[in-house]
């Protein structure tokens, strides 16, 4: 019996206990290799400028129209031009109003409304020019609008309200009930003028609360008996807004209009 070669021996068992390949030998351990990119260029000045331009005019592109929906349909400022609403409200004054009123909320007697002229209440030297930049601001909302042909005023009659004027104590009186009007400018009169009136459907009555120089409904008999359209009210004023030192809310006078009943 011939004995085992003893070289063979020890190359058949480095083979059995090496690394897998060929013959038994270990296969070279392979680096990864990393490949640096090229850097990009740095844009130029031209470029950056283009860039940031491109961004300003993104923002400024969504503001207008952010601000363009809010004035169409949730708020829009306006501009007091007349001493009609003192001493709630000046001349110079800006309020905001809420054009959800009317619409998902009801009006309620003693609110301050804007509404577009109902025809002829306004006279030509009332009427506030605007410039064409005002205008064009004013559209998308970002300046009050002039109230050129706008006014604004208090909400006295409902439709099938019947408001006339005046009791034996010479207040206004609503459905048959005198109202006390804590608004009213010092030393006015609730009016001057005797009506009766009742307000038809889809109409509203209103009166200034500076009475002894407010043209309103009282003033415009002729004119669908002083009756202001629904449809032609813009919304509800409730807040002054400038001067900050006016700042305050445009509540409504609910305890003077507590004992009315309804129509």
């Amino acid at each position: 019996m011939t004995p085992p070669d003893p070289w063979n021996a020890a190359n058949g068992e480095a083979g059995a206990t090496g690394p897998a390949g060929p013959a038994g030998s270990a296969e070279p351990e392979v680096e990864d290799t990393k490949v640096d990119e090229p850097e990009k260029p740095s844009p130029g000045p031209v470029a950056a400028l283009f860039g940031l331009v491109r961004e300003l005019v993104l923002v400024l592109v969504i503001a207008l129209g952010l601000s363009l929906l809010i004035k169409t349909f949730l708020v829009q400022a306006f501009f007091i031009p007349s001493p009609s609403m003192e001493n709630t409200l000046l001349t110079g004054d800006r309020v905001l109003v809420s054009k959800l009123t009317p619409g998902p909320f009801d009006l309620h007697r003693g609110d301050i409304v804007v509404f577009k002229d109902p025809g002829g209440w306004l006279g030509d030297d009332e009427v506030t020019p605007s410039s064409d930049l005002h205008k064009v601001l004013s559209f998308v909302g970002l300046v009050p609008s002039n109230s050129d042909d706008h006014l604004i005023k208090r909400v006295i009659g409902l439709p099938g309200d019947k408001v006339a004027c005046c009791d034996d104590q010479g207040r206004v009186t609503v459905n048959g009930v005198g109202i006390d009007e804590p608004y009213l400018y010092p030393g006015d009169e609730p009016s001057d003028k005797t009506f009766s009136v009742t307000v038809p459907a889809g109409h509203v009555w209103v009166l200034g609360d500076h009475r002894s120089v407010s043209q309103d409904s009282r003033y415009h008999p002729d004119l669908n008996n002083g009756m202001v359209p629904e449809s032609n009210i813009v919304g509800r004023a409730f807040v002054n807004v400038w001067p900050l030192s006016r700042f305050t809310l445009l509540r409504n006078p609910s305890s003077t209009f507590a004992g009315v009943p309804a129509p």
